[in-house]
């Protein structure tokens, strides 16, 4: 039996539509040749291949962010707040798969809905602890498995829209919150499976549901912040821990519902 404080697991819904991720630009750093075979785990896509990707440059570092500071509800935050996603260039199959995508979080659930059409994967984001701060056991047993395929599309007119940023994660808590302009939507990030993991079964109906919109930004600049990074999905437990200098925000990431499919709950 779990101790009496342990912390439950959100529903899909509540996890996916209050999770929003800053994106800052890193370094470049280039980690040990690996190669990984990845699986689509939403069933809106459940038709597109397997896929072997070596990893690539690290480019970004997105951390979780509360958006015109409306915070998740207390028992999602929990678990939000230690979503760190660290994010480097793959390359893959075209895909060609049209998608009509809304929006979930309540910030931007006025915006409708749009049809875009996924291409080329660009990155592969995954799940990373920041200066040896681990999260709780029961955070860690879902957020280790949080992997994200990212596809660029063309982009649509820009949301050109002003929203207020508040960092989660206490280990960012001095950055202050930040206004920036929205832009263009450019990437879908939709959660993939990395063969060798072993998420349970209320792990993968949570993350299977985890679709980001990524979108550029532009706010005021800032100056660098160095953080230590270790990787926490098992699978790439065994790469070396990084050094990552935030360089400056690039993109937002949103959640949304992909073809009218929301995560239940």
């Amino acid at each position: 039996m779990p101790p009496a404080t342990a912390l439950a697991l959100p529903t899909p819904r509540a996890f996916v539509s209050n999770l929003d991720l800053d994106c800052f630009k890193t370094n470049p750093y280039q980690p040990p040749a690996t190669q990984l075979t990845l699986r689509h785990l939403n069933p809106v896509l459940g038709n597109l291949p397997t896929e072997q990707v070596t990893l690539g440059v690290r480019e970004q570092l997105c951390v979780p962010v509360a958006k015109n500071n409306v915070l998740p509800p207390p028992e999602v935050l929990n678990f939000i707040r230690y979503v760190d996603l660290s994010c480097y260039r793959i390359t893959g199959i075209t895909v060609n798969q049209p998608l009509v995508i809304h929006h979930l979080n309540p910030v931007l659930q006025d915006l409708g809905r749009k049809q875009i059409t996924l291409n080329q994967p660009q990155q592969l984001c995954v799940p990373v602890a920041k200066n040896g701060v681990i999260p709780p056991a029961e955070v860690l047993s879902l957020v280790r498995h949080i992997d994200l395929k990212c596809y660029g599309f063309t982009p649509n007119p820009p949301m050109n829209r002003v929203l207020n940023l508040r960092q989660l994660n206490p280990v960012l808590g001095n950055i202050p919150p930040v206004n920036v302009q929205v832009l263009y939507a450019r990437q879908l990030c939709v959660p993939v499976f990395k063969a060798g993991d072993n998420p349970p079964a209320a792990v993968i109906n949570i993350v299977r549901w985890l679709d980001l919109e990524k979108y550029d930004v532009t706010g005021p600049a800032m100056s660098p912040i160095t953080l230590n990074l270790r990787h926490l999905n098992p699978v790439l437990g065994h790469l070396p821990g990084e050094t990552a200098t935030l360089t400056g925000r690039s993109q937002l990431a949103a959640p949304v519902a992909k073809n009218g499919n929301i995560p239940p709950g």
